[in-house]
């Protein structure tokens, strides 16, 4: 999105590490293990999944706390649980939980049915198609 490109290796079953590297300097590396991984850098969403695949996409973040509307019809109950420490209750459209994204100290991401999802540590949400 921003010129970055990802460089993925595999270490183990359902474990990834993705370095985001722009114009020969690494911004970032995070890493899945036995969970998807997500990244907020600067407002450009990584999510890096449990079978290797990346997607990002930029913009779109809503700050927590709070309840926000995400793409696919999912909603995002964000909570502040500590310094640095967010939770993001998943709600589908018939307002259960579906899922929980937990940002303690590191940022968190996942996937549900094909919409890739972001928490960061400092409470910030975004969702992406």
């Amino acid at each position: 999105m921003d010129g970055s490109t990802a460089e993925v290796q595999q270490s183990g079953p359902q474990t990834y590490t993705a370095r985001i590297v722009n114009k020969g300097t690494v911004l970032a590396t995070f890493g899945t293990k036995d969970t998807d991984a997500g990244l907020n850098a600067n407002g450009m969403f990584v999510v890096l999944s449990l079978d290797g695949q990346v997607h990002s996409w930029m913009g779109g973040g809503h700050q927590g706390p709070g309840t926000f509307k995400l793409a696919g019809g999912w909603t995002a109950k964000v909570t502040e649980v500590g310094e640095l420490h967010y939770r993001a209750q998943i709600l589908g459209p018939d307002g259960a939980v579906h899922g929980t994204l937990e940002a303690d100290q590191h940022d968190a991401g996942g996937v549900a049915n094909g919409v890739y999802m972001v928490l960061s540590a400092g409470g910030e949400i975004s969702a992406h198609l």
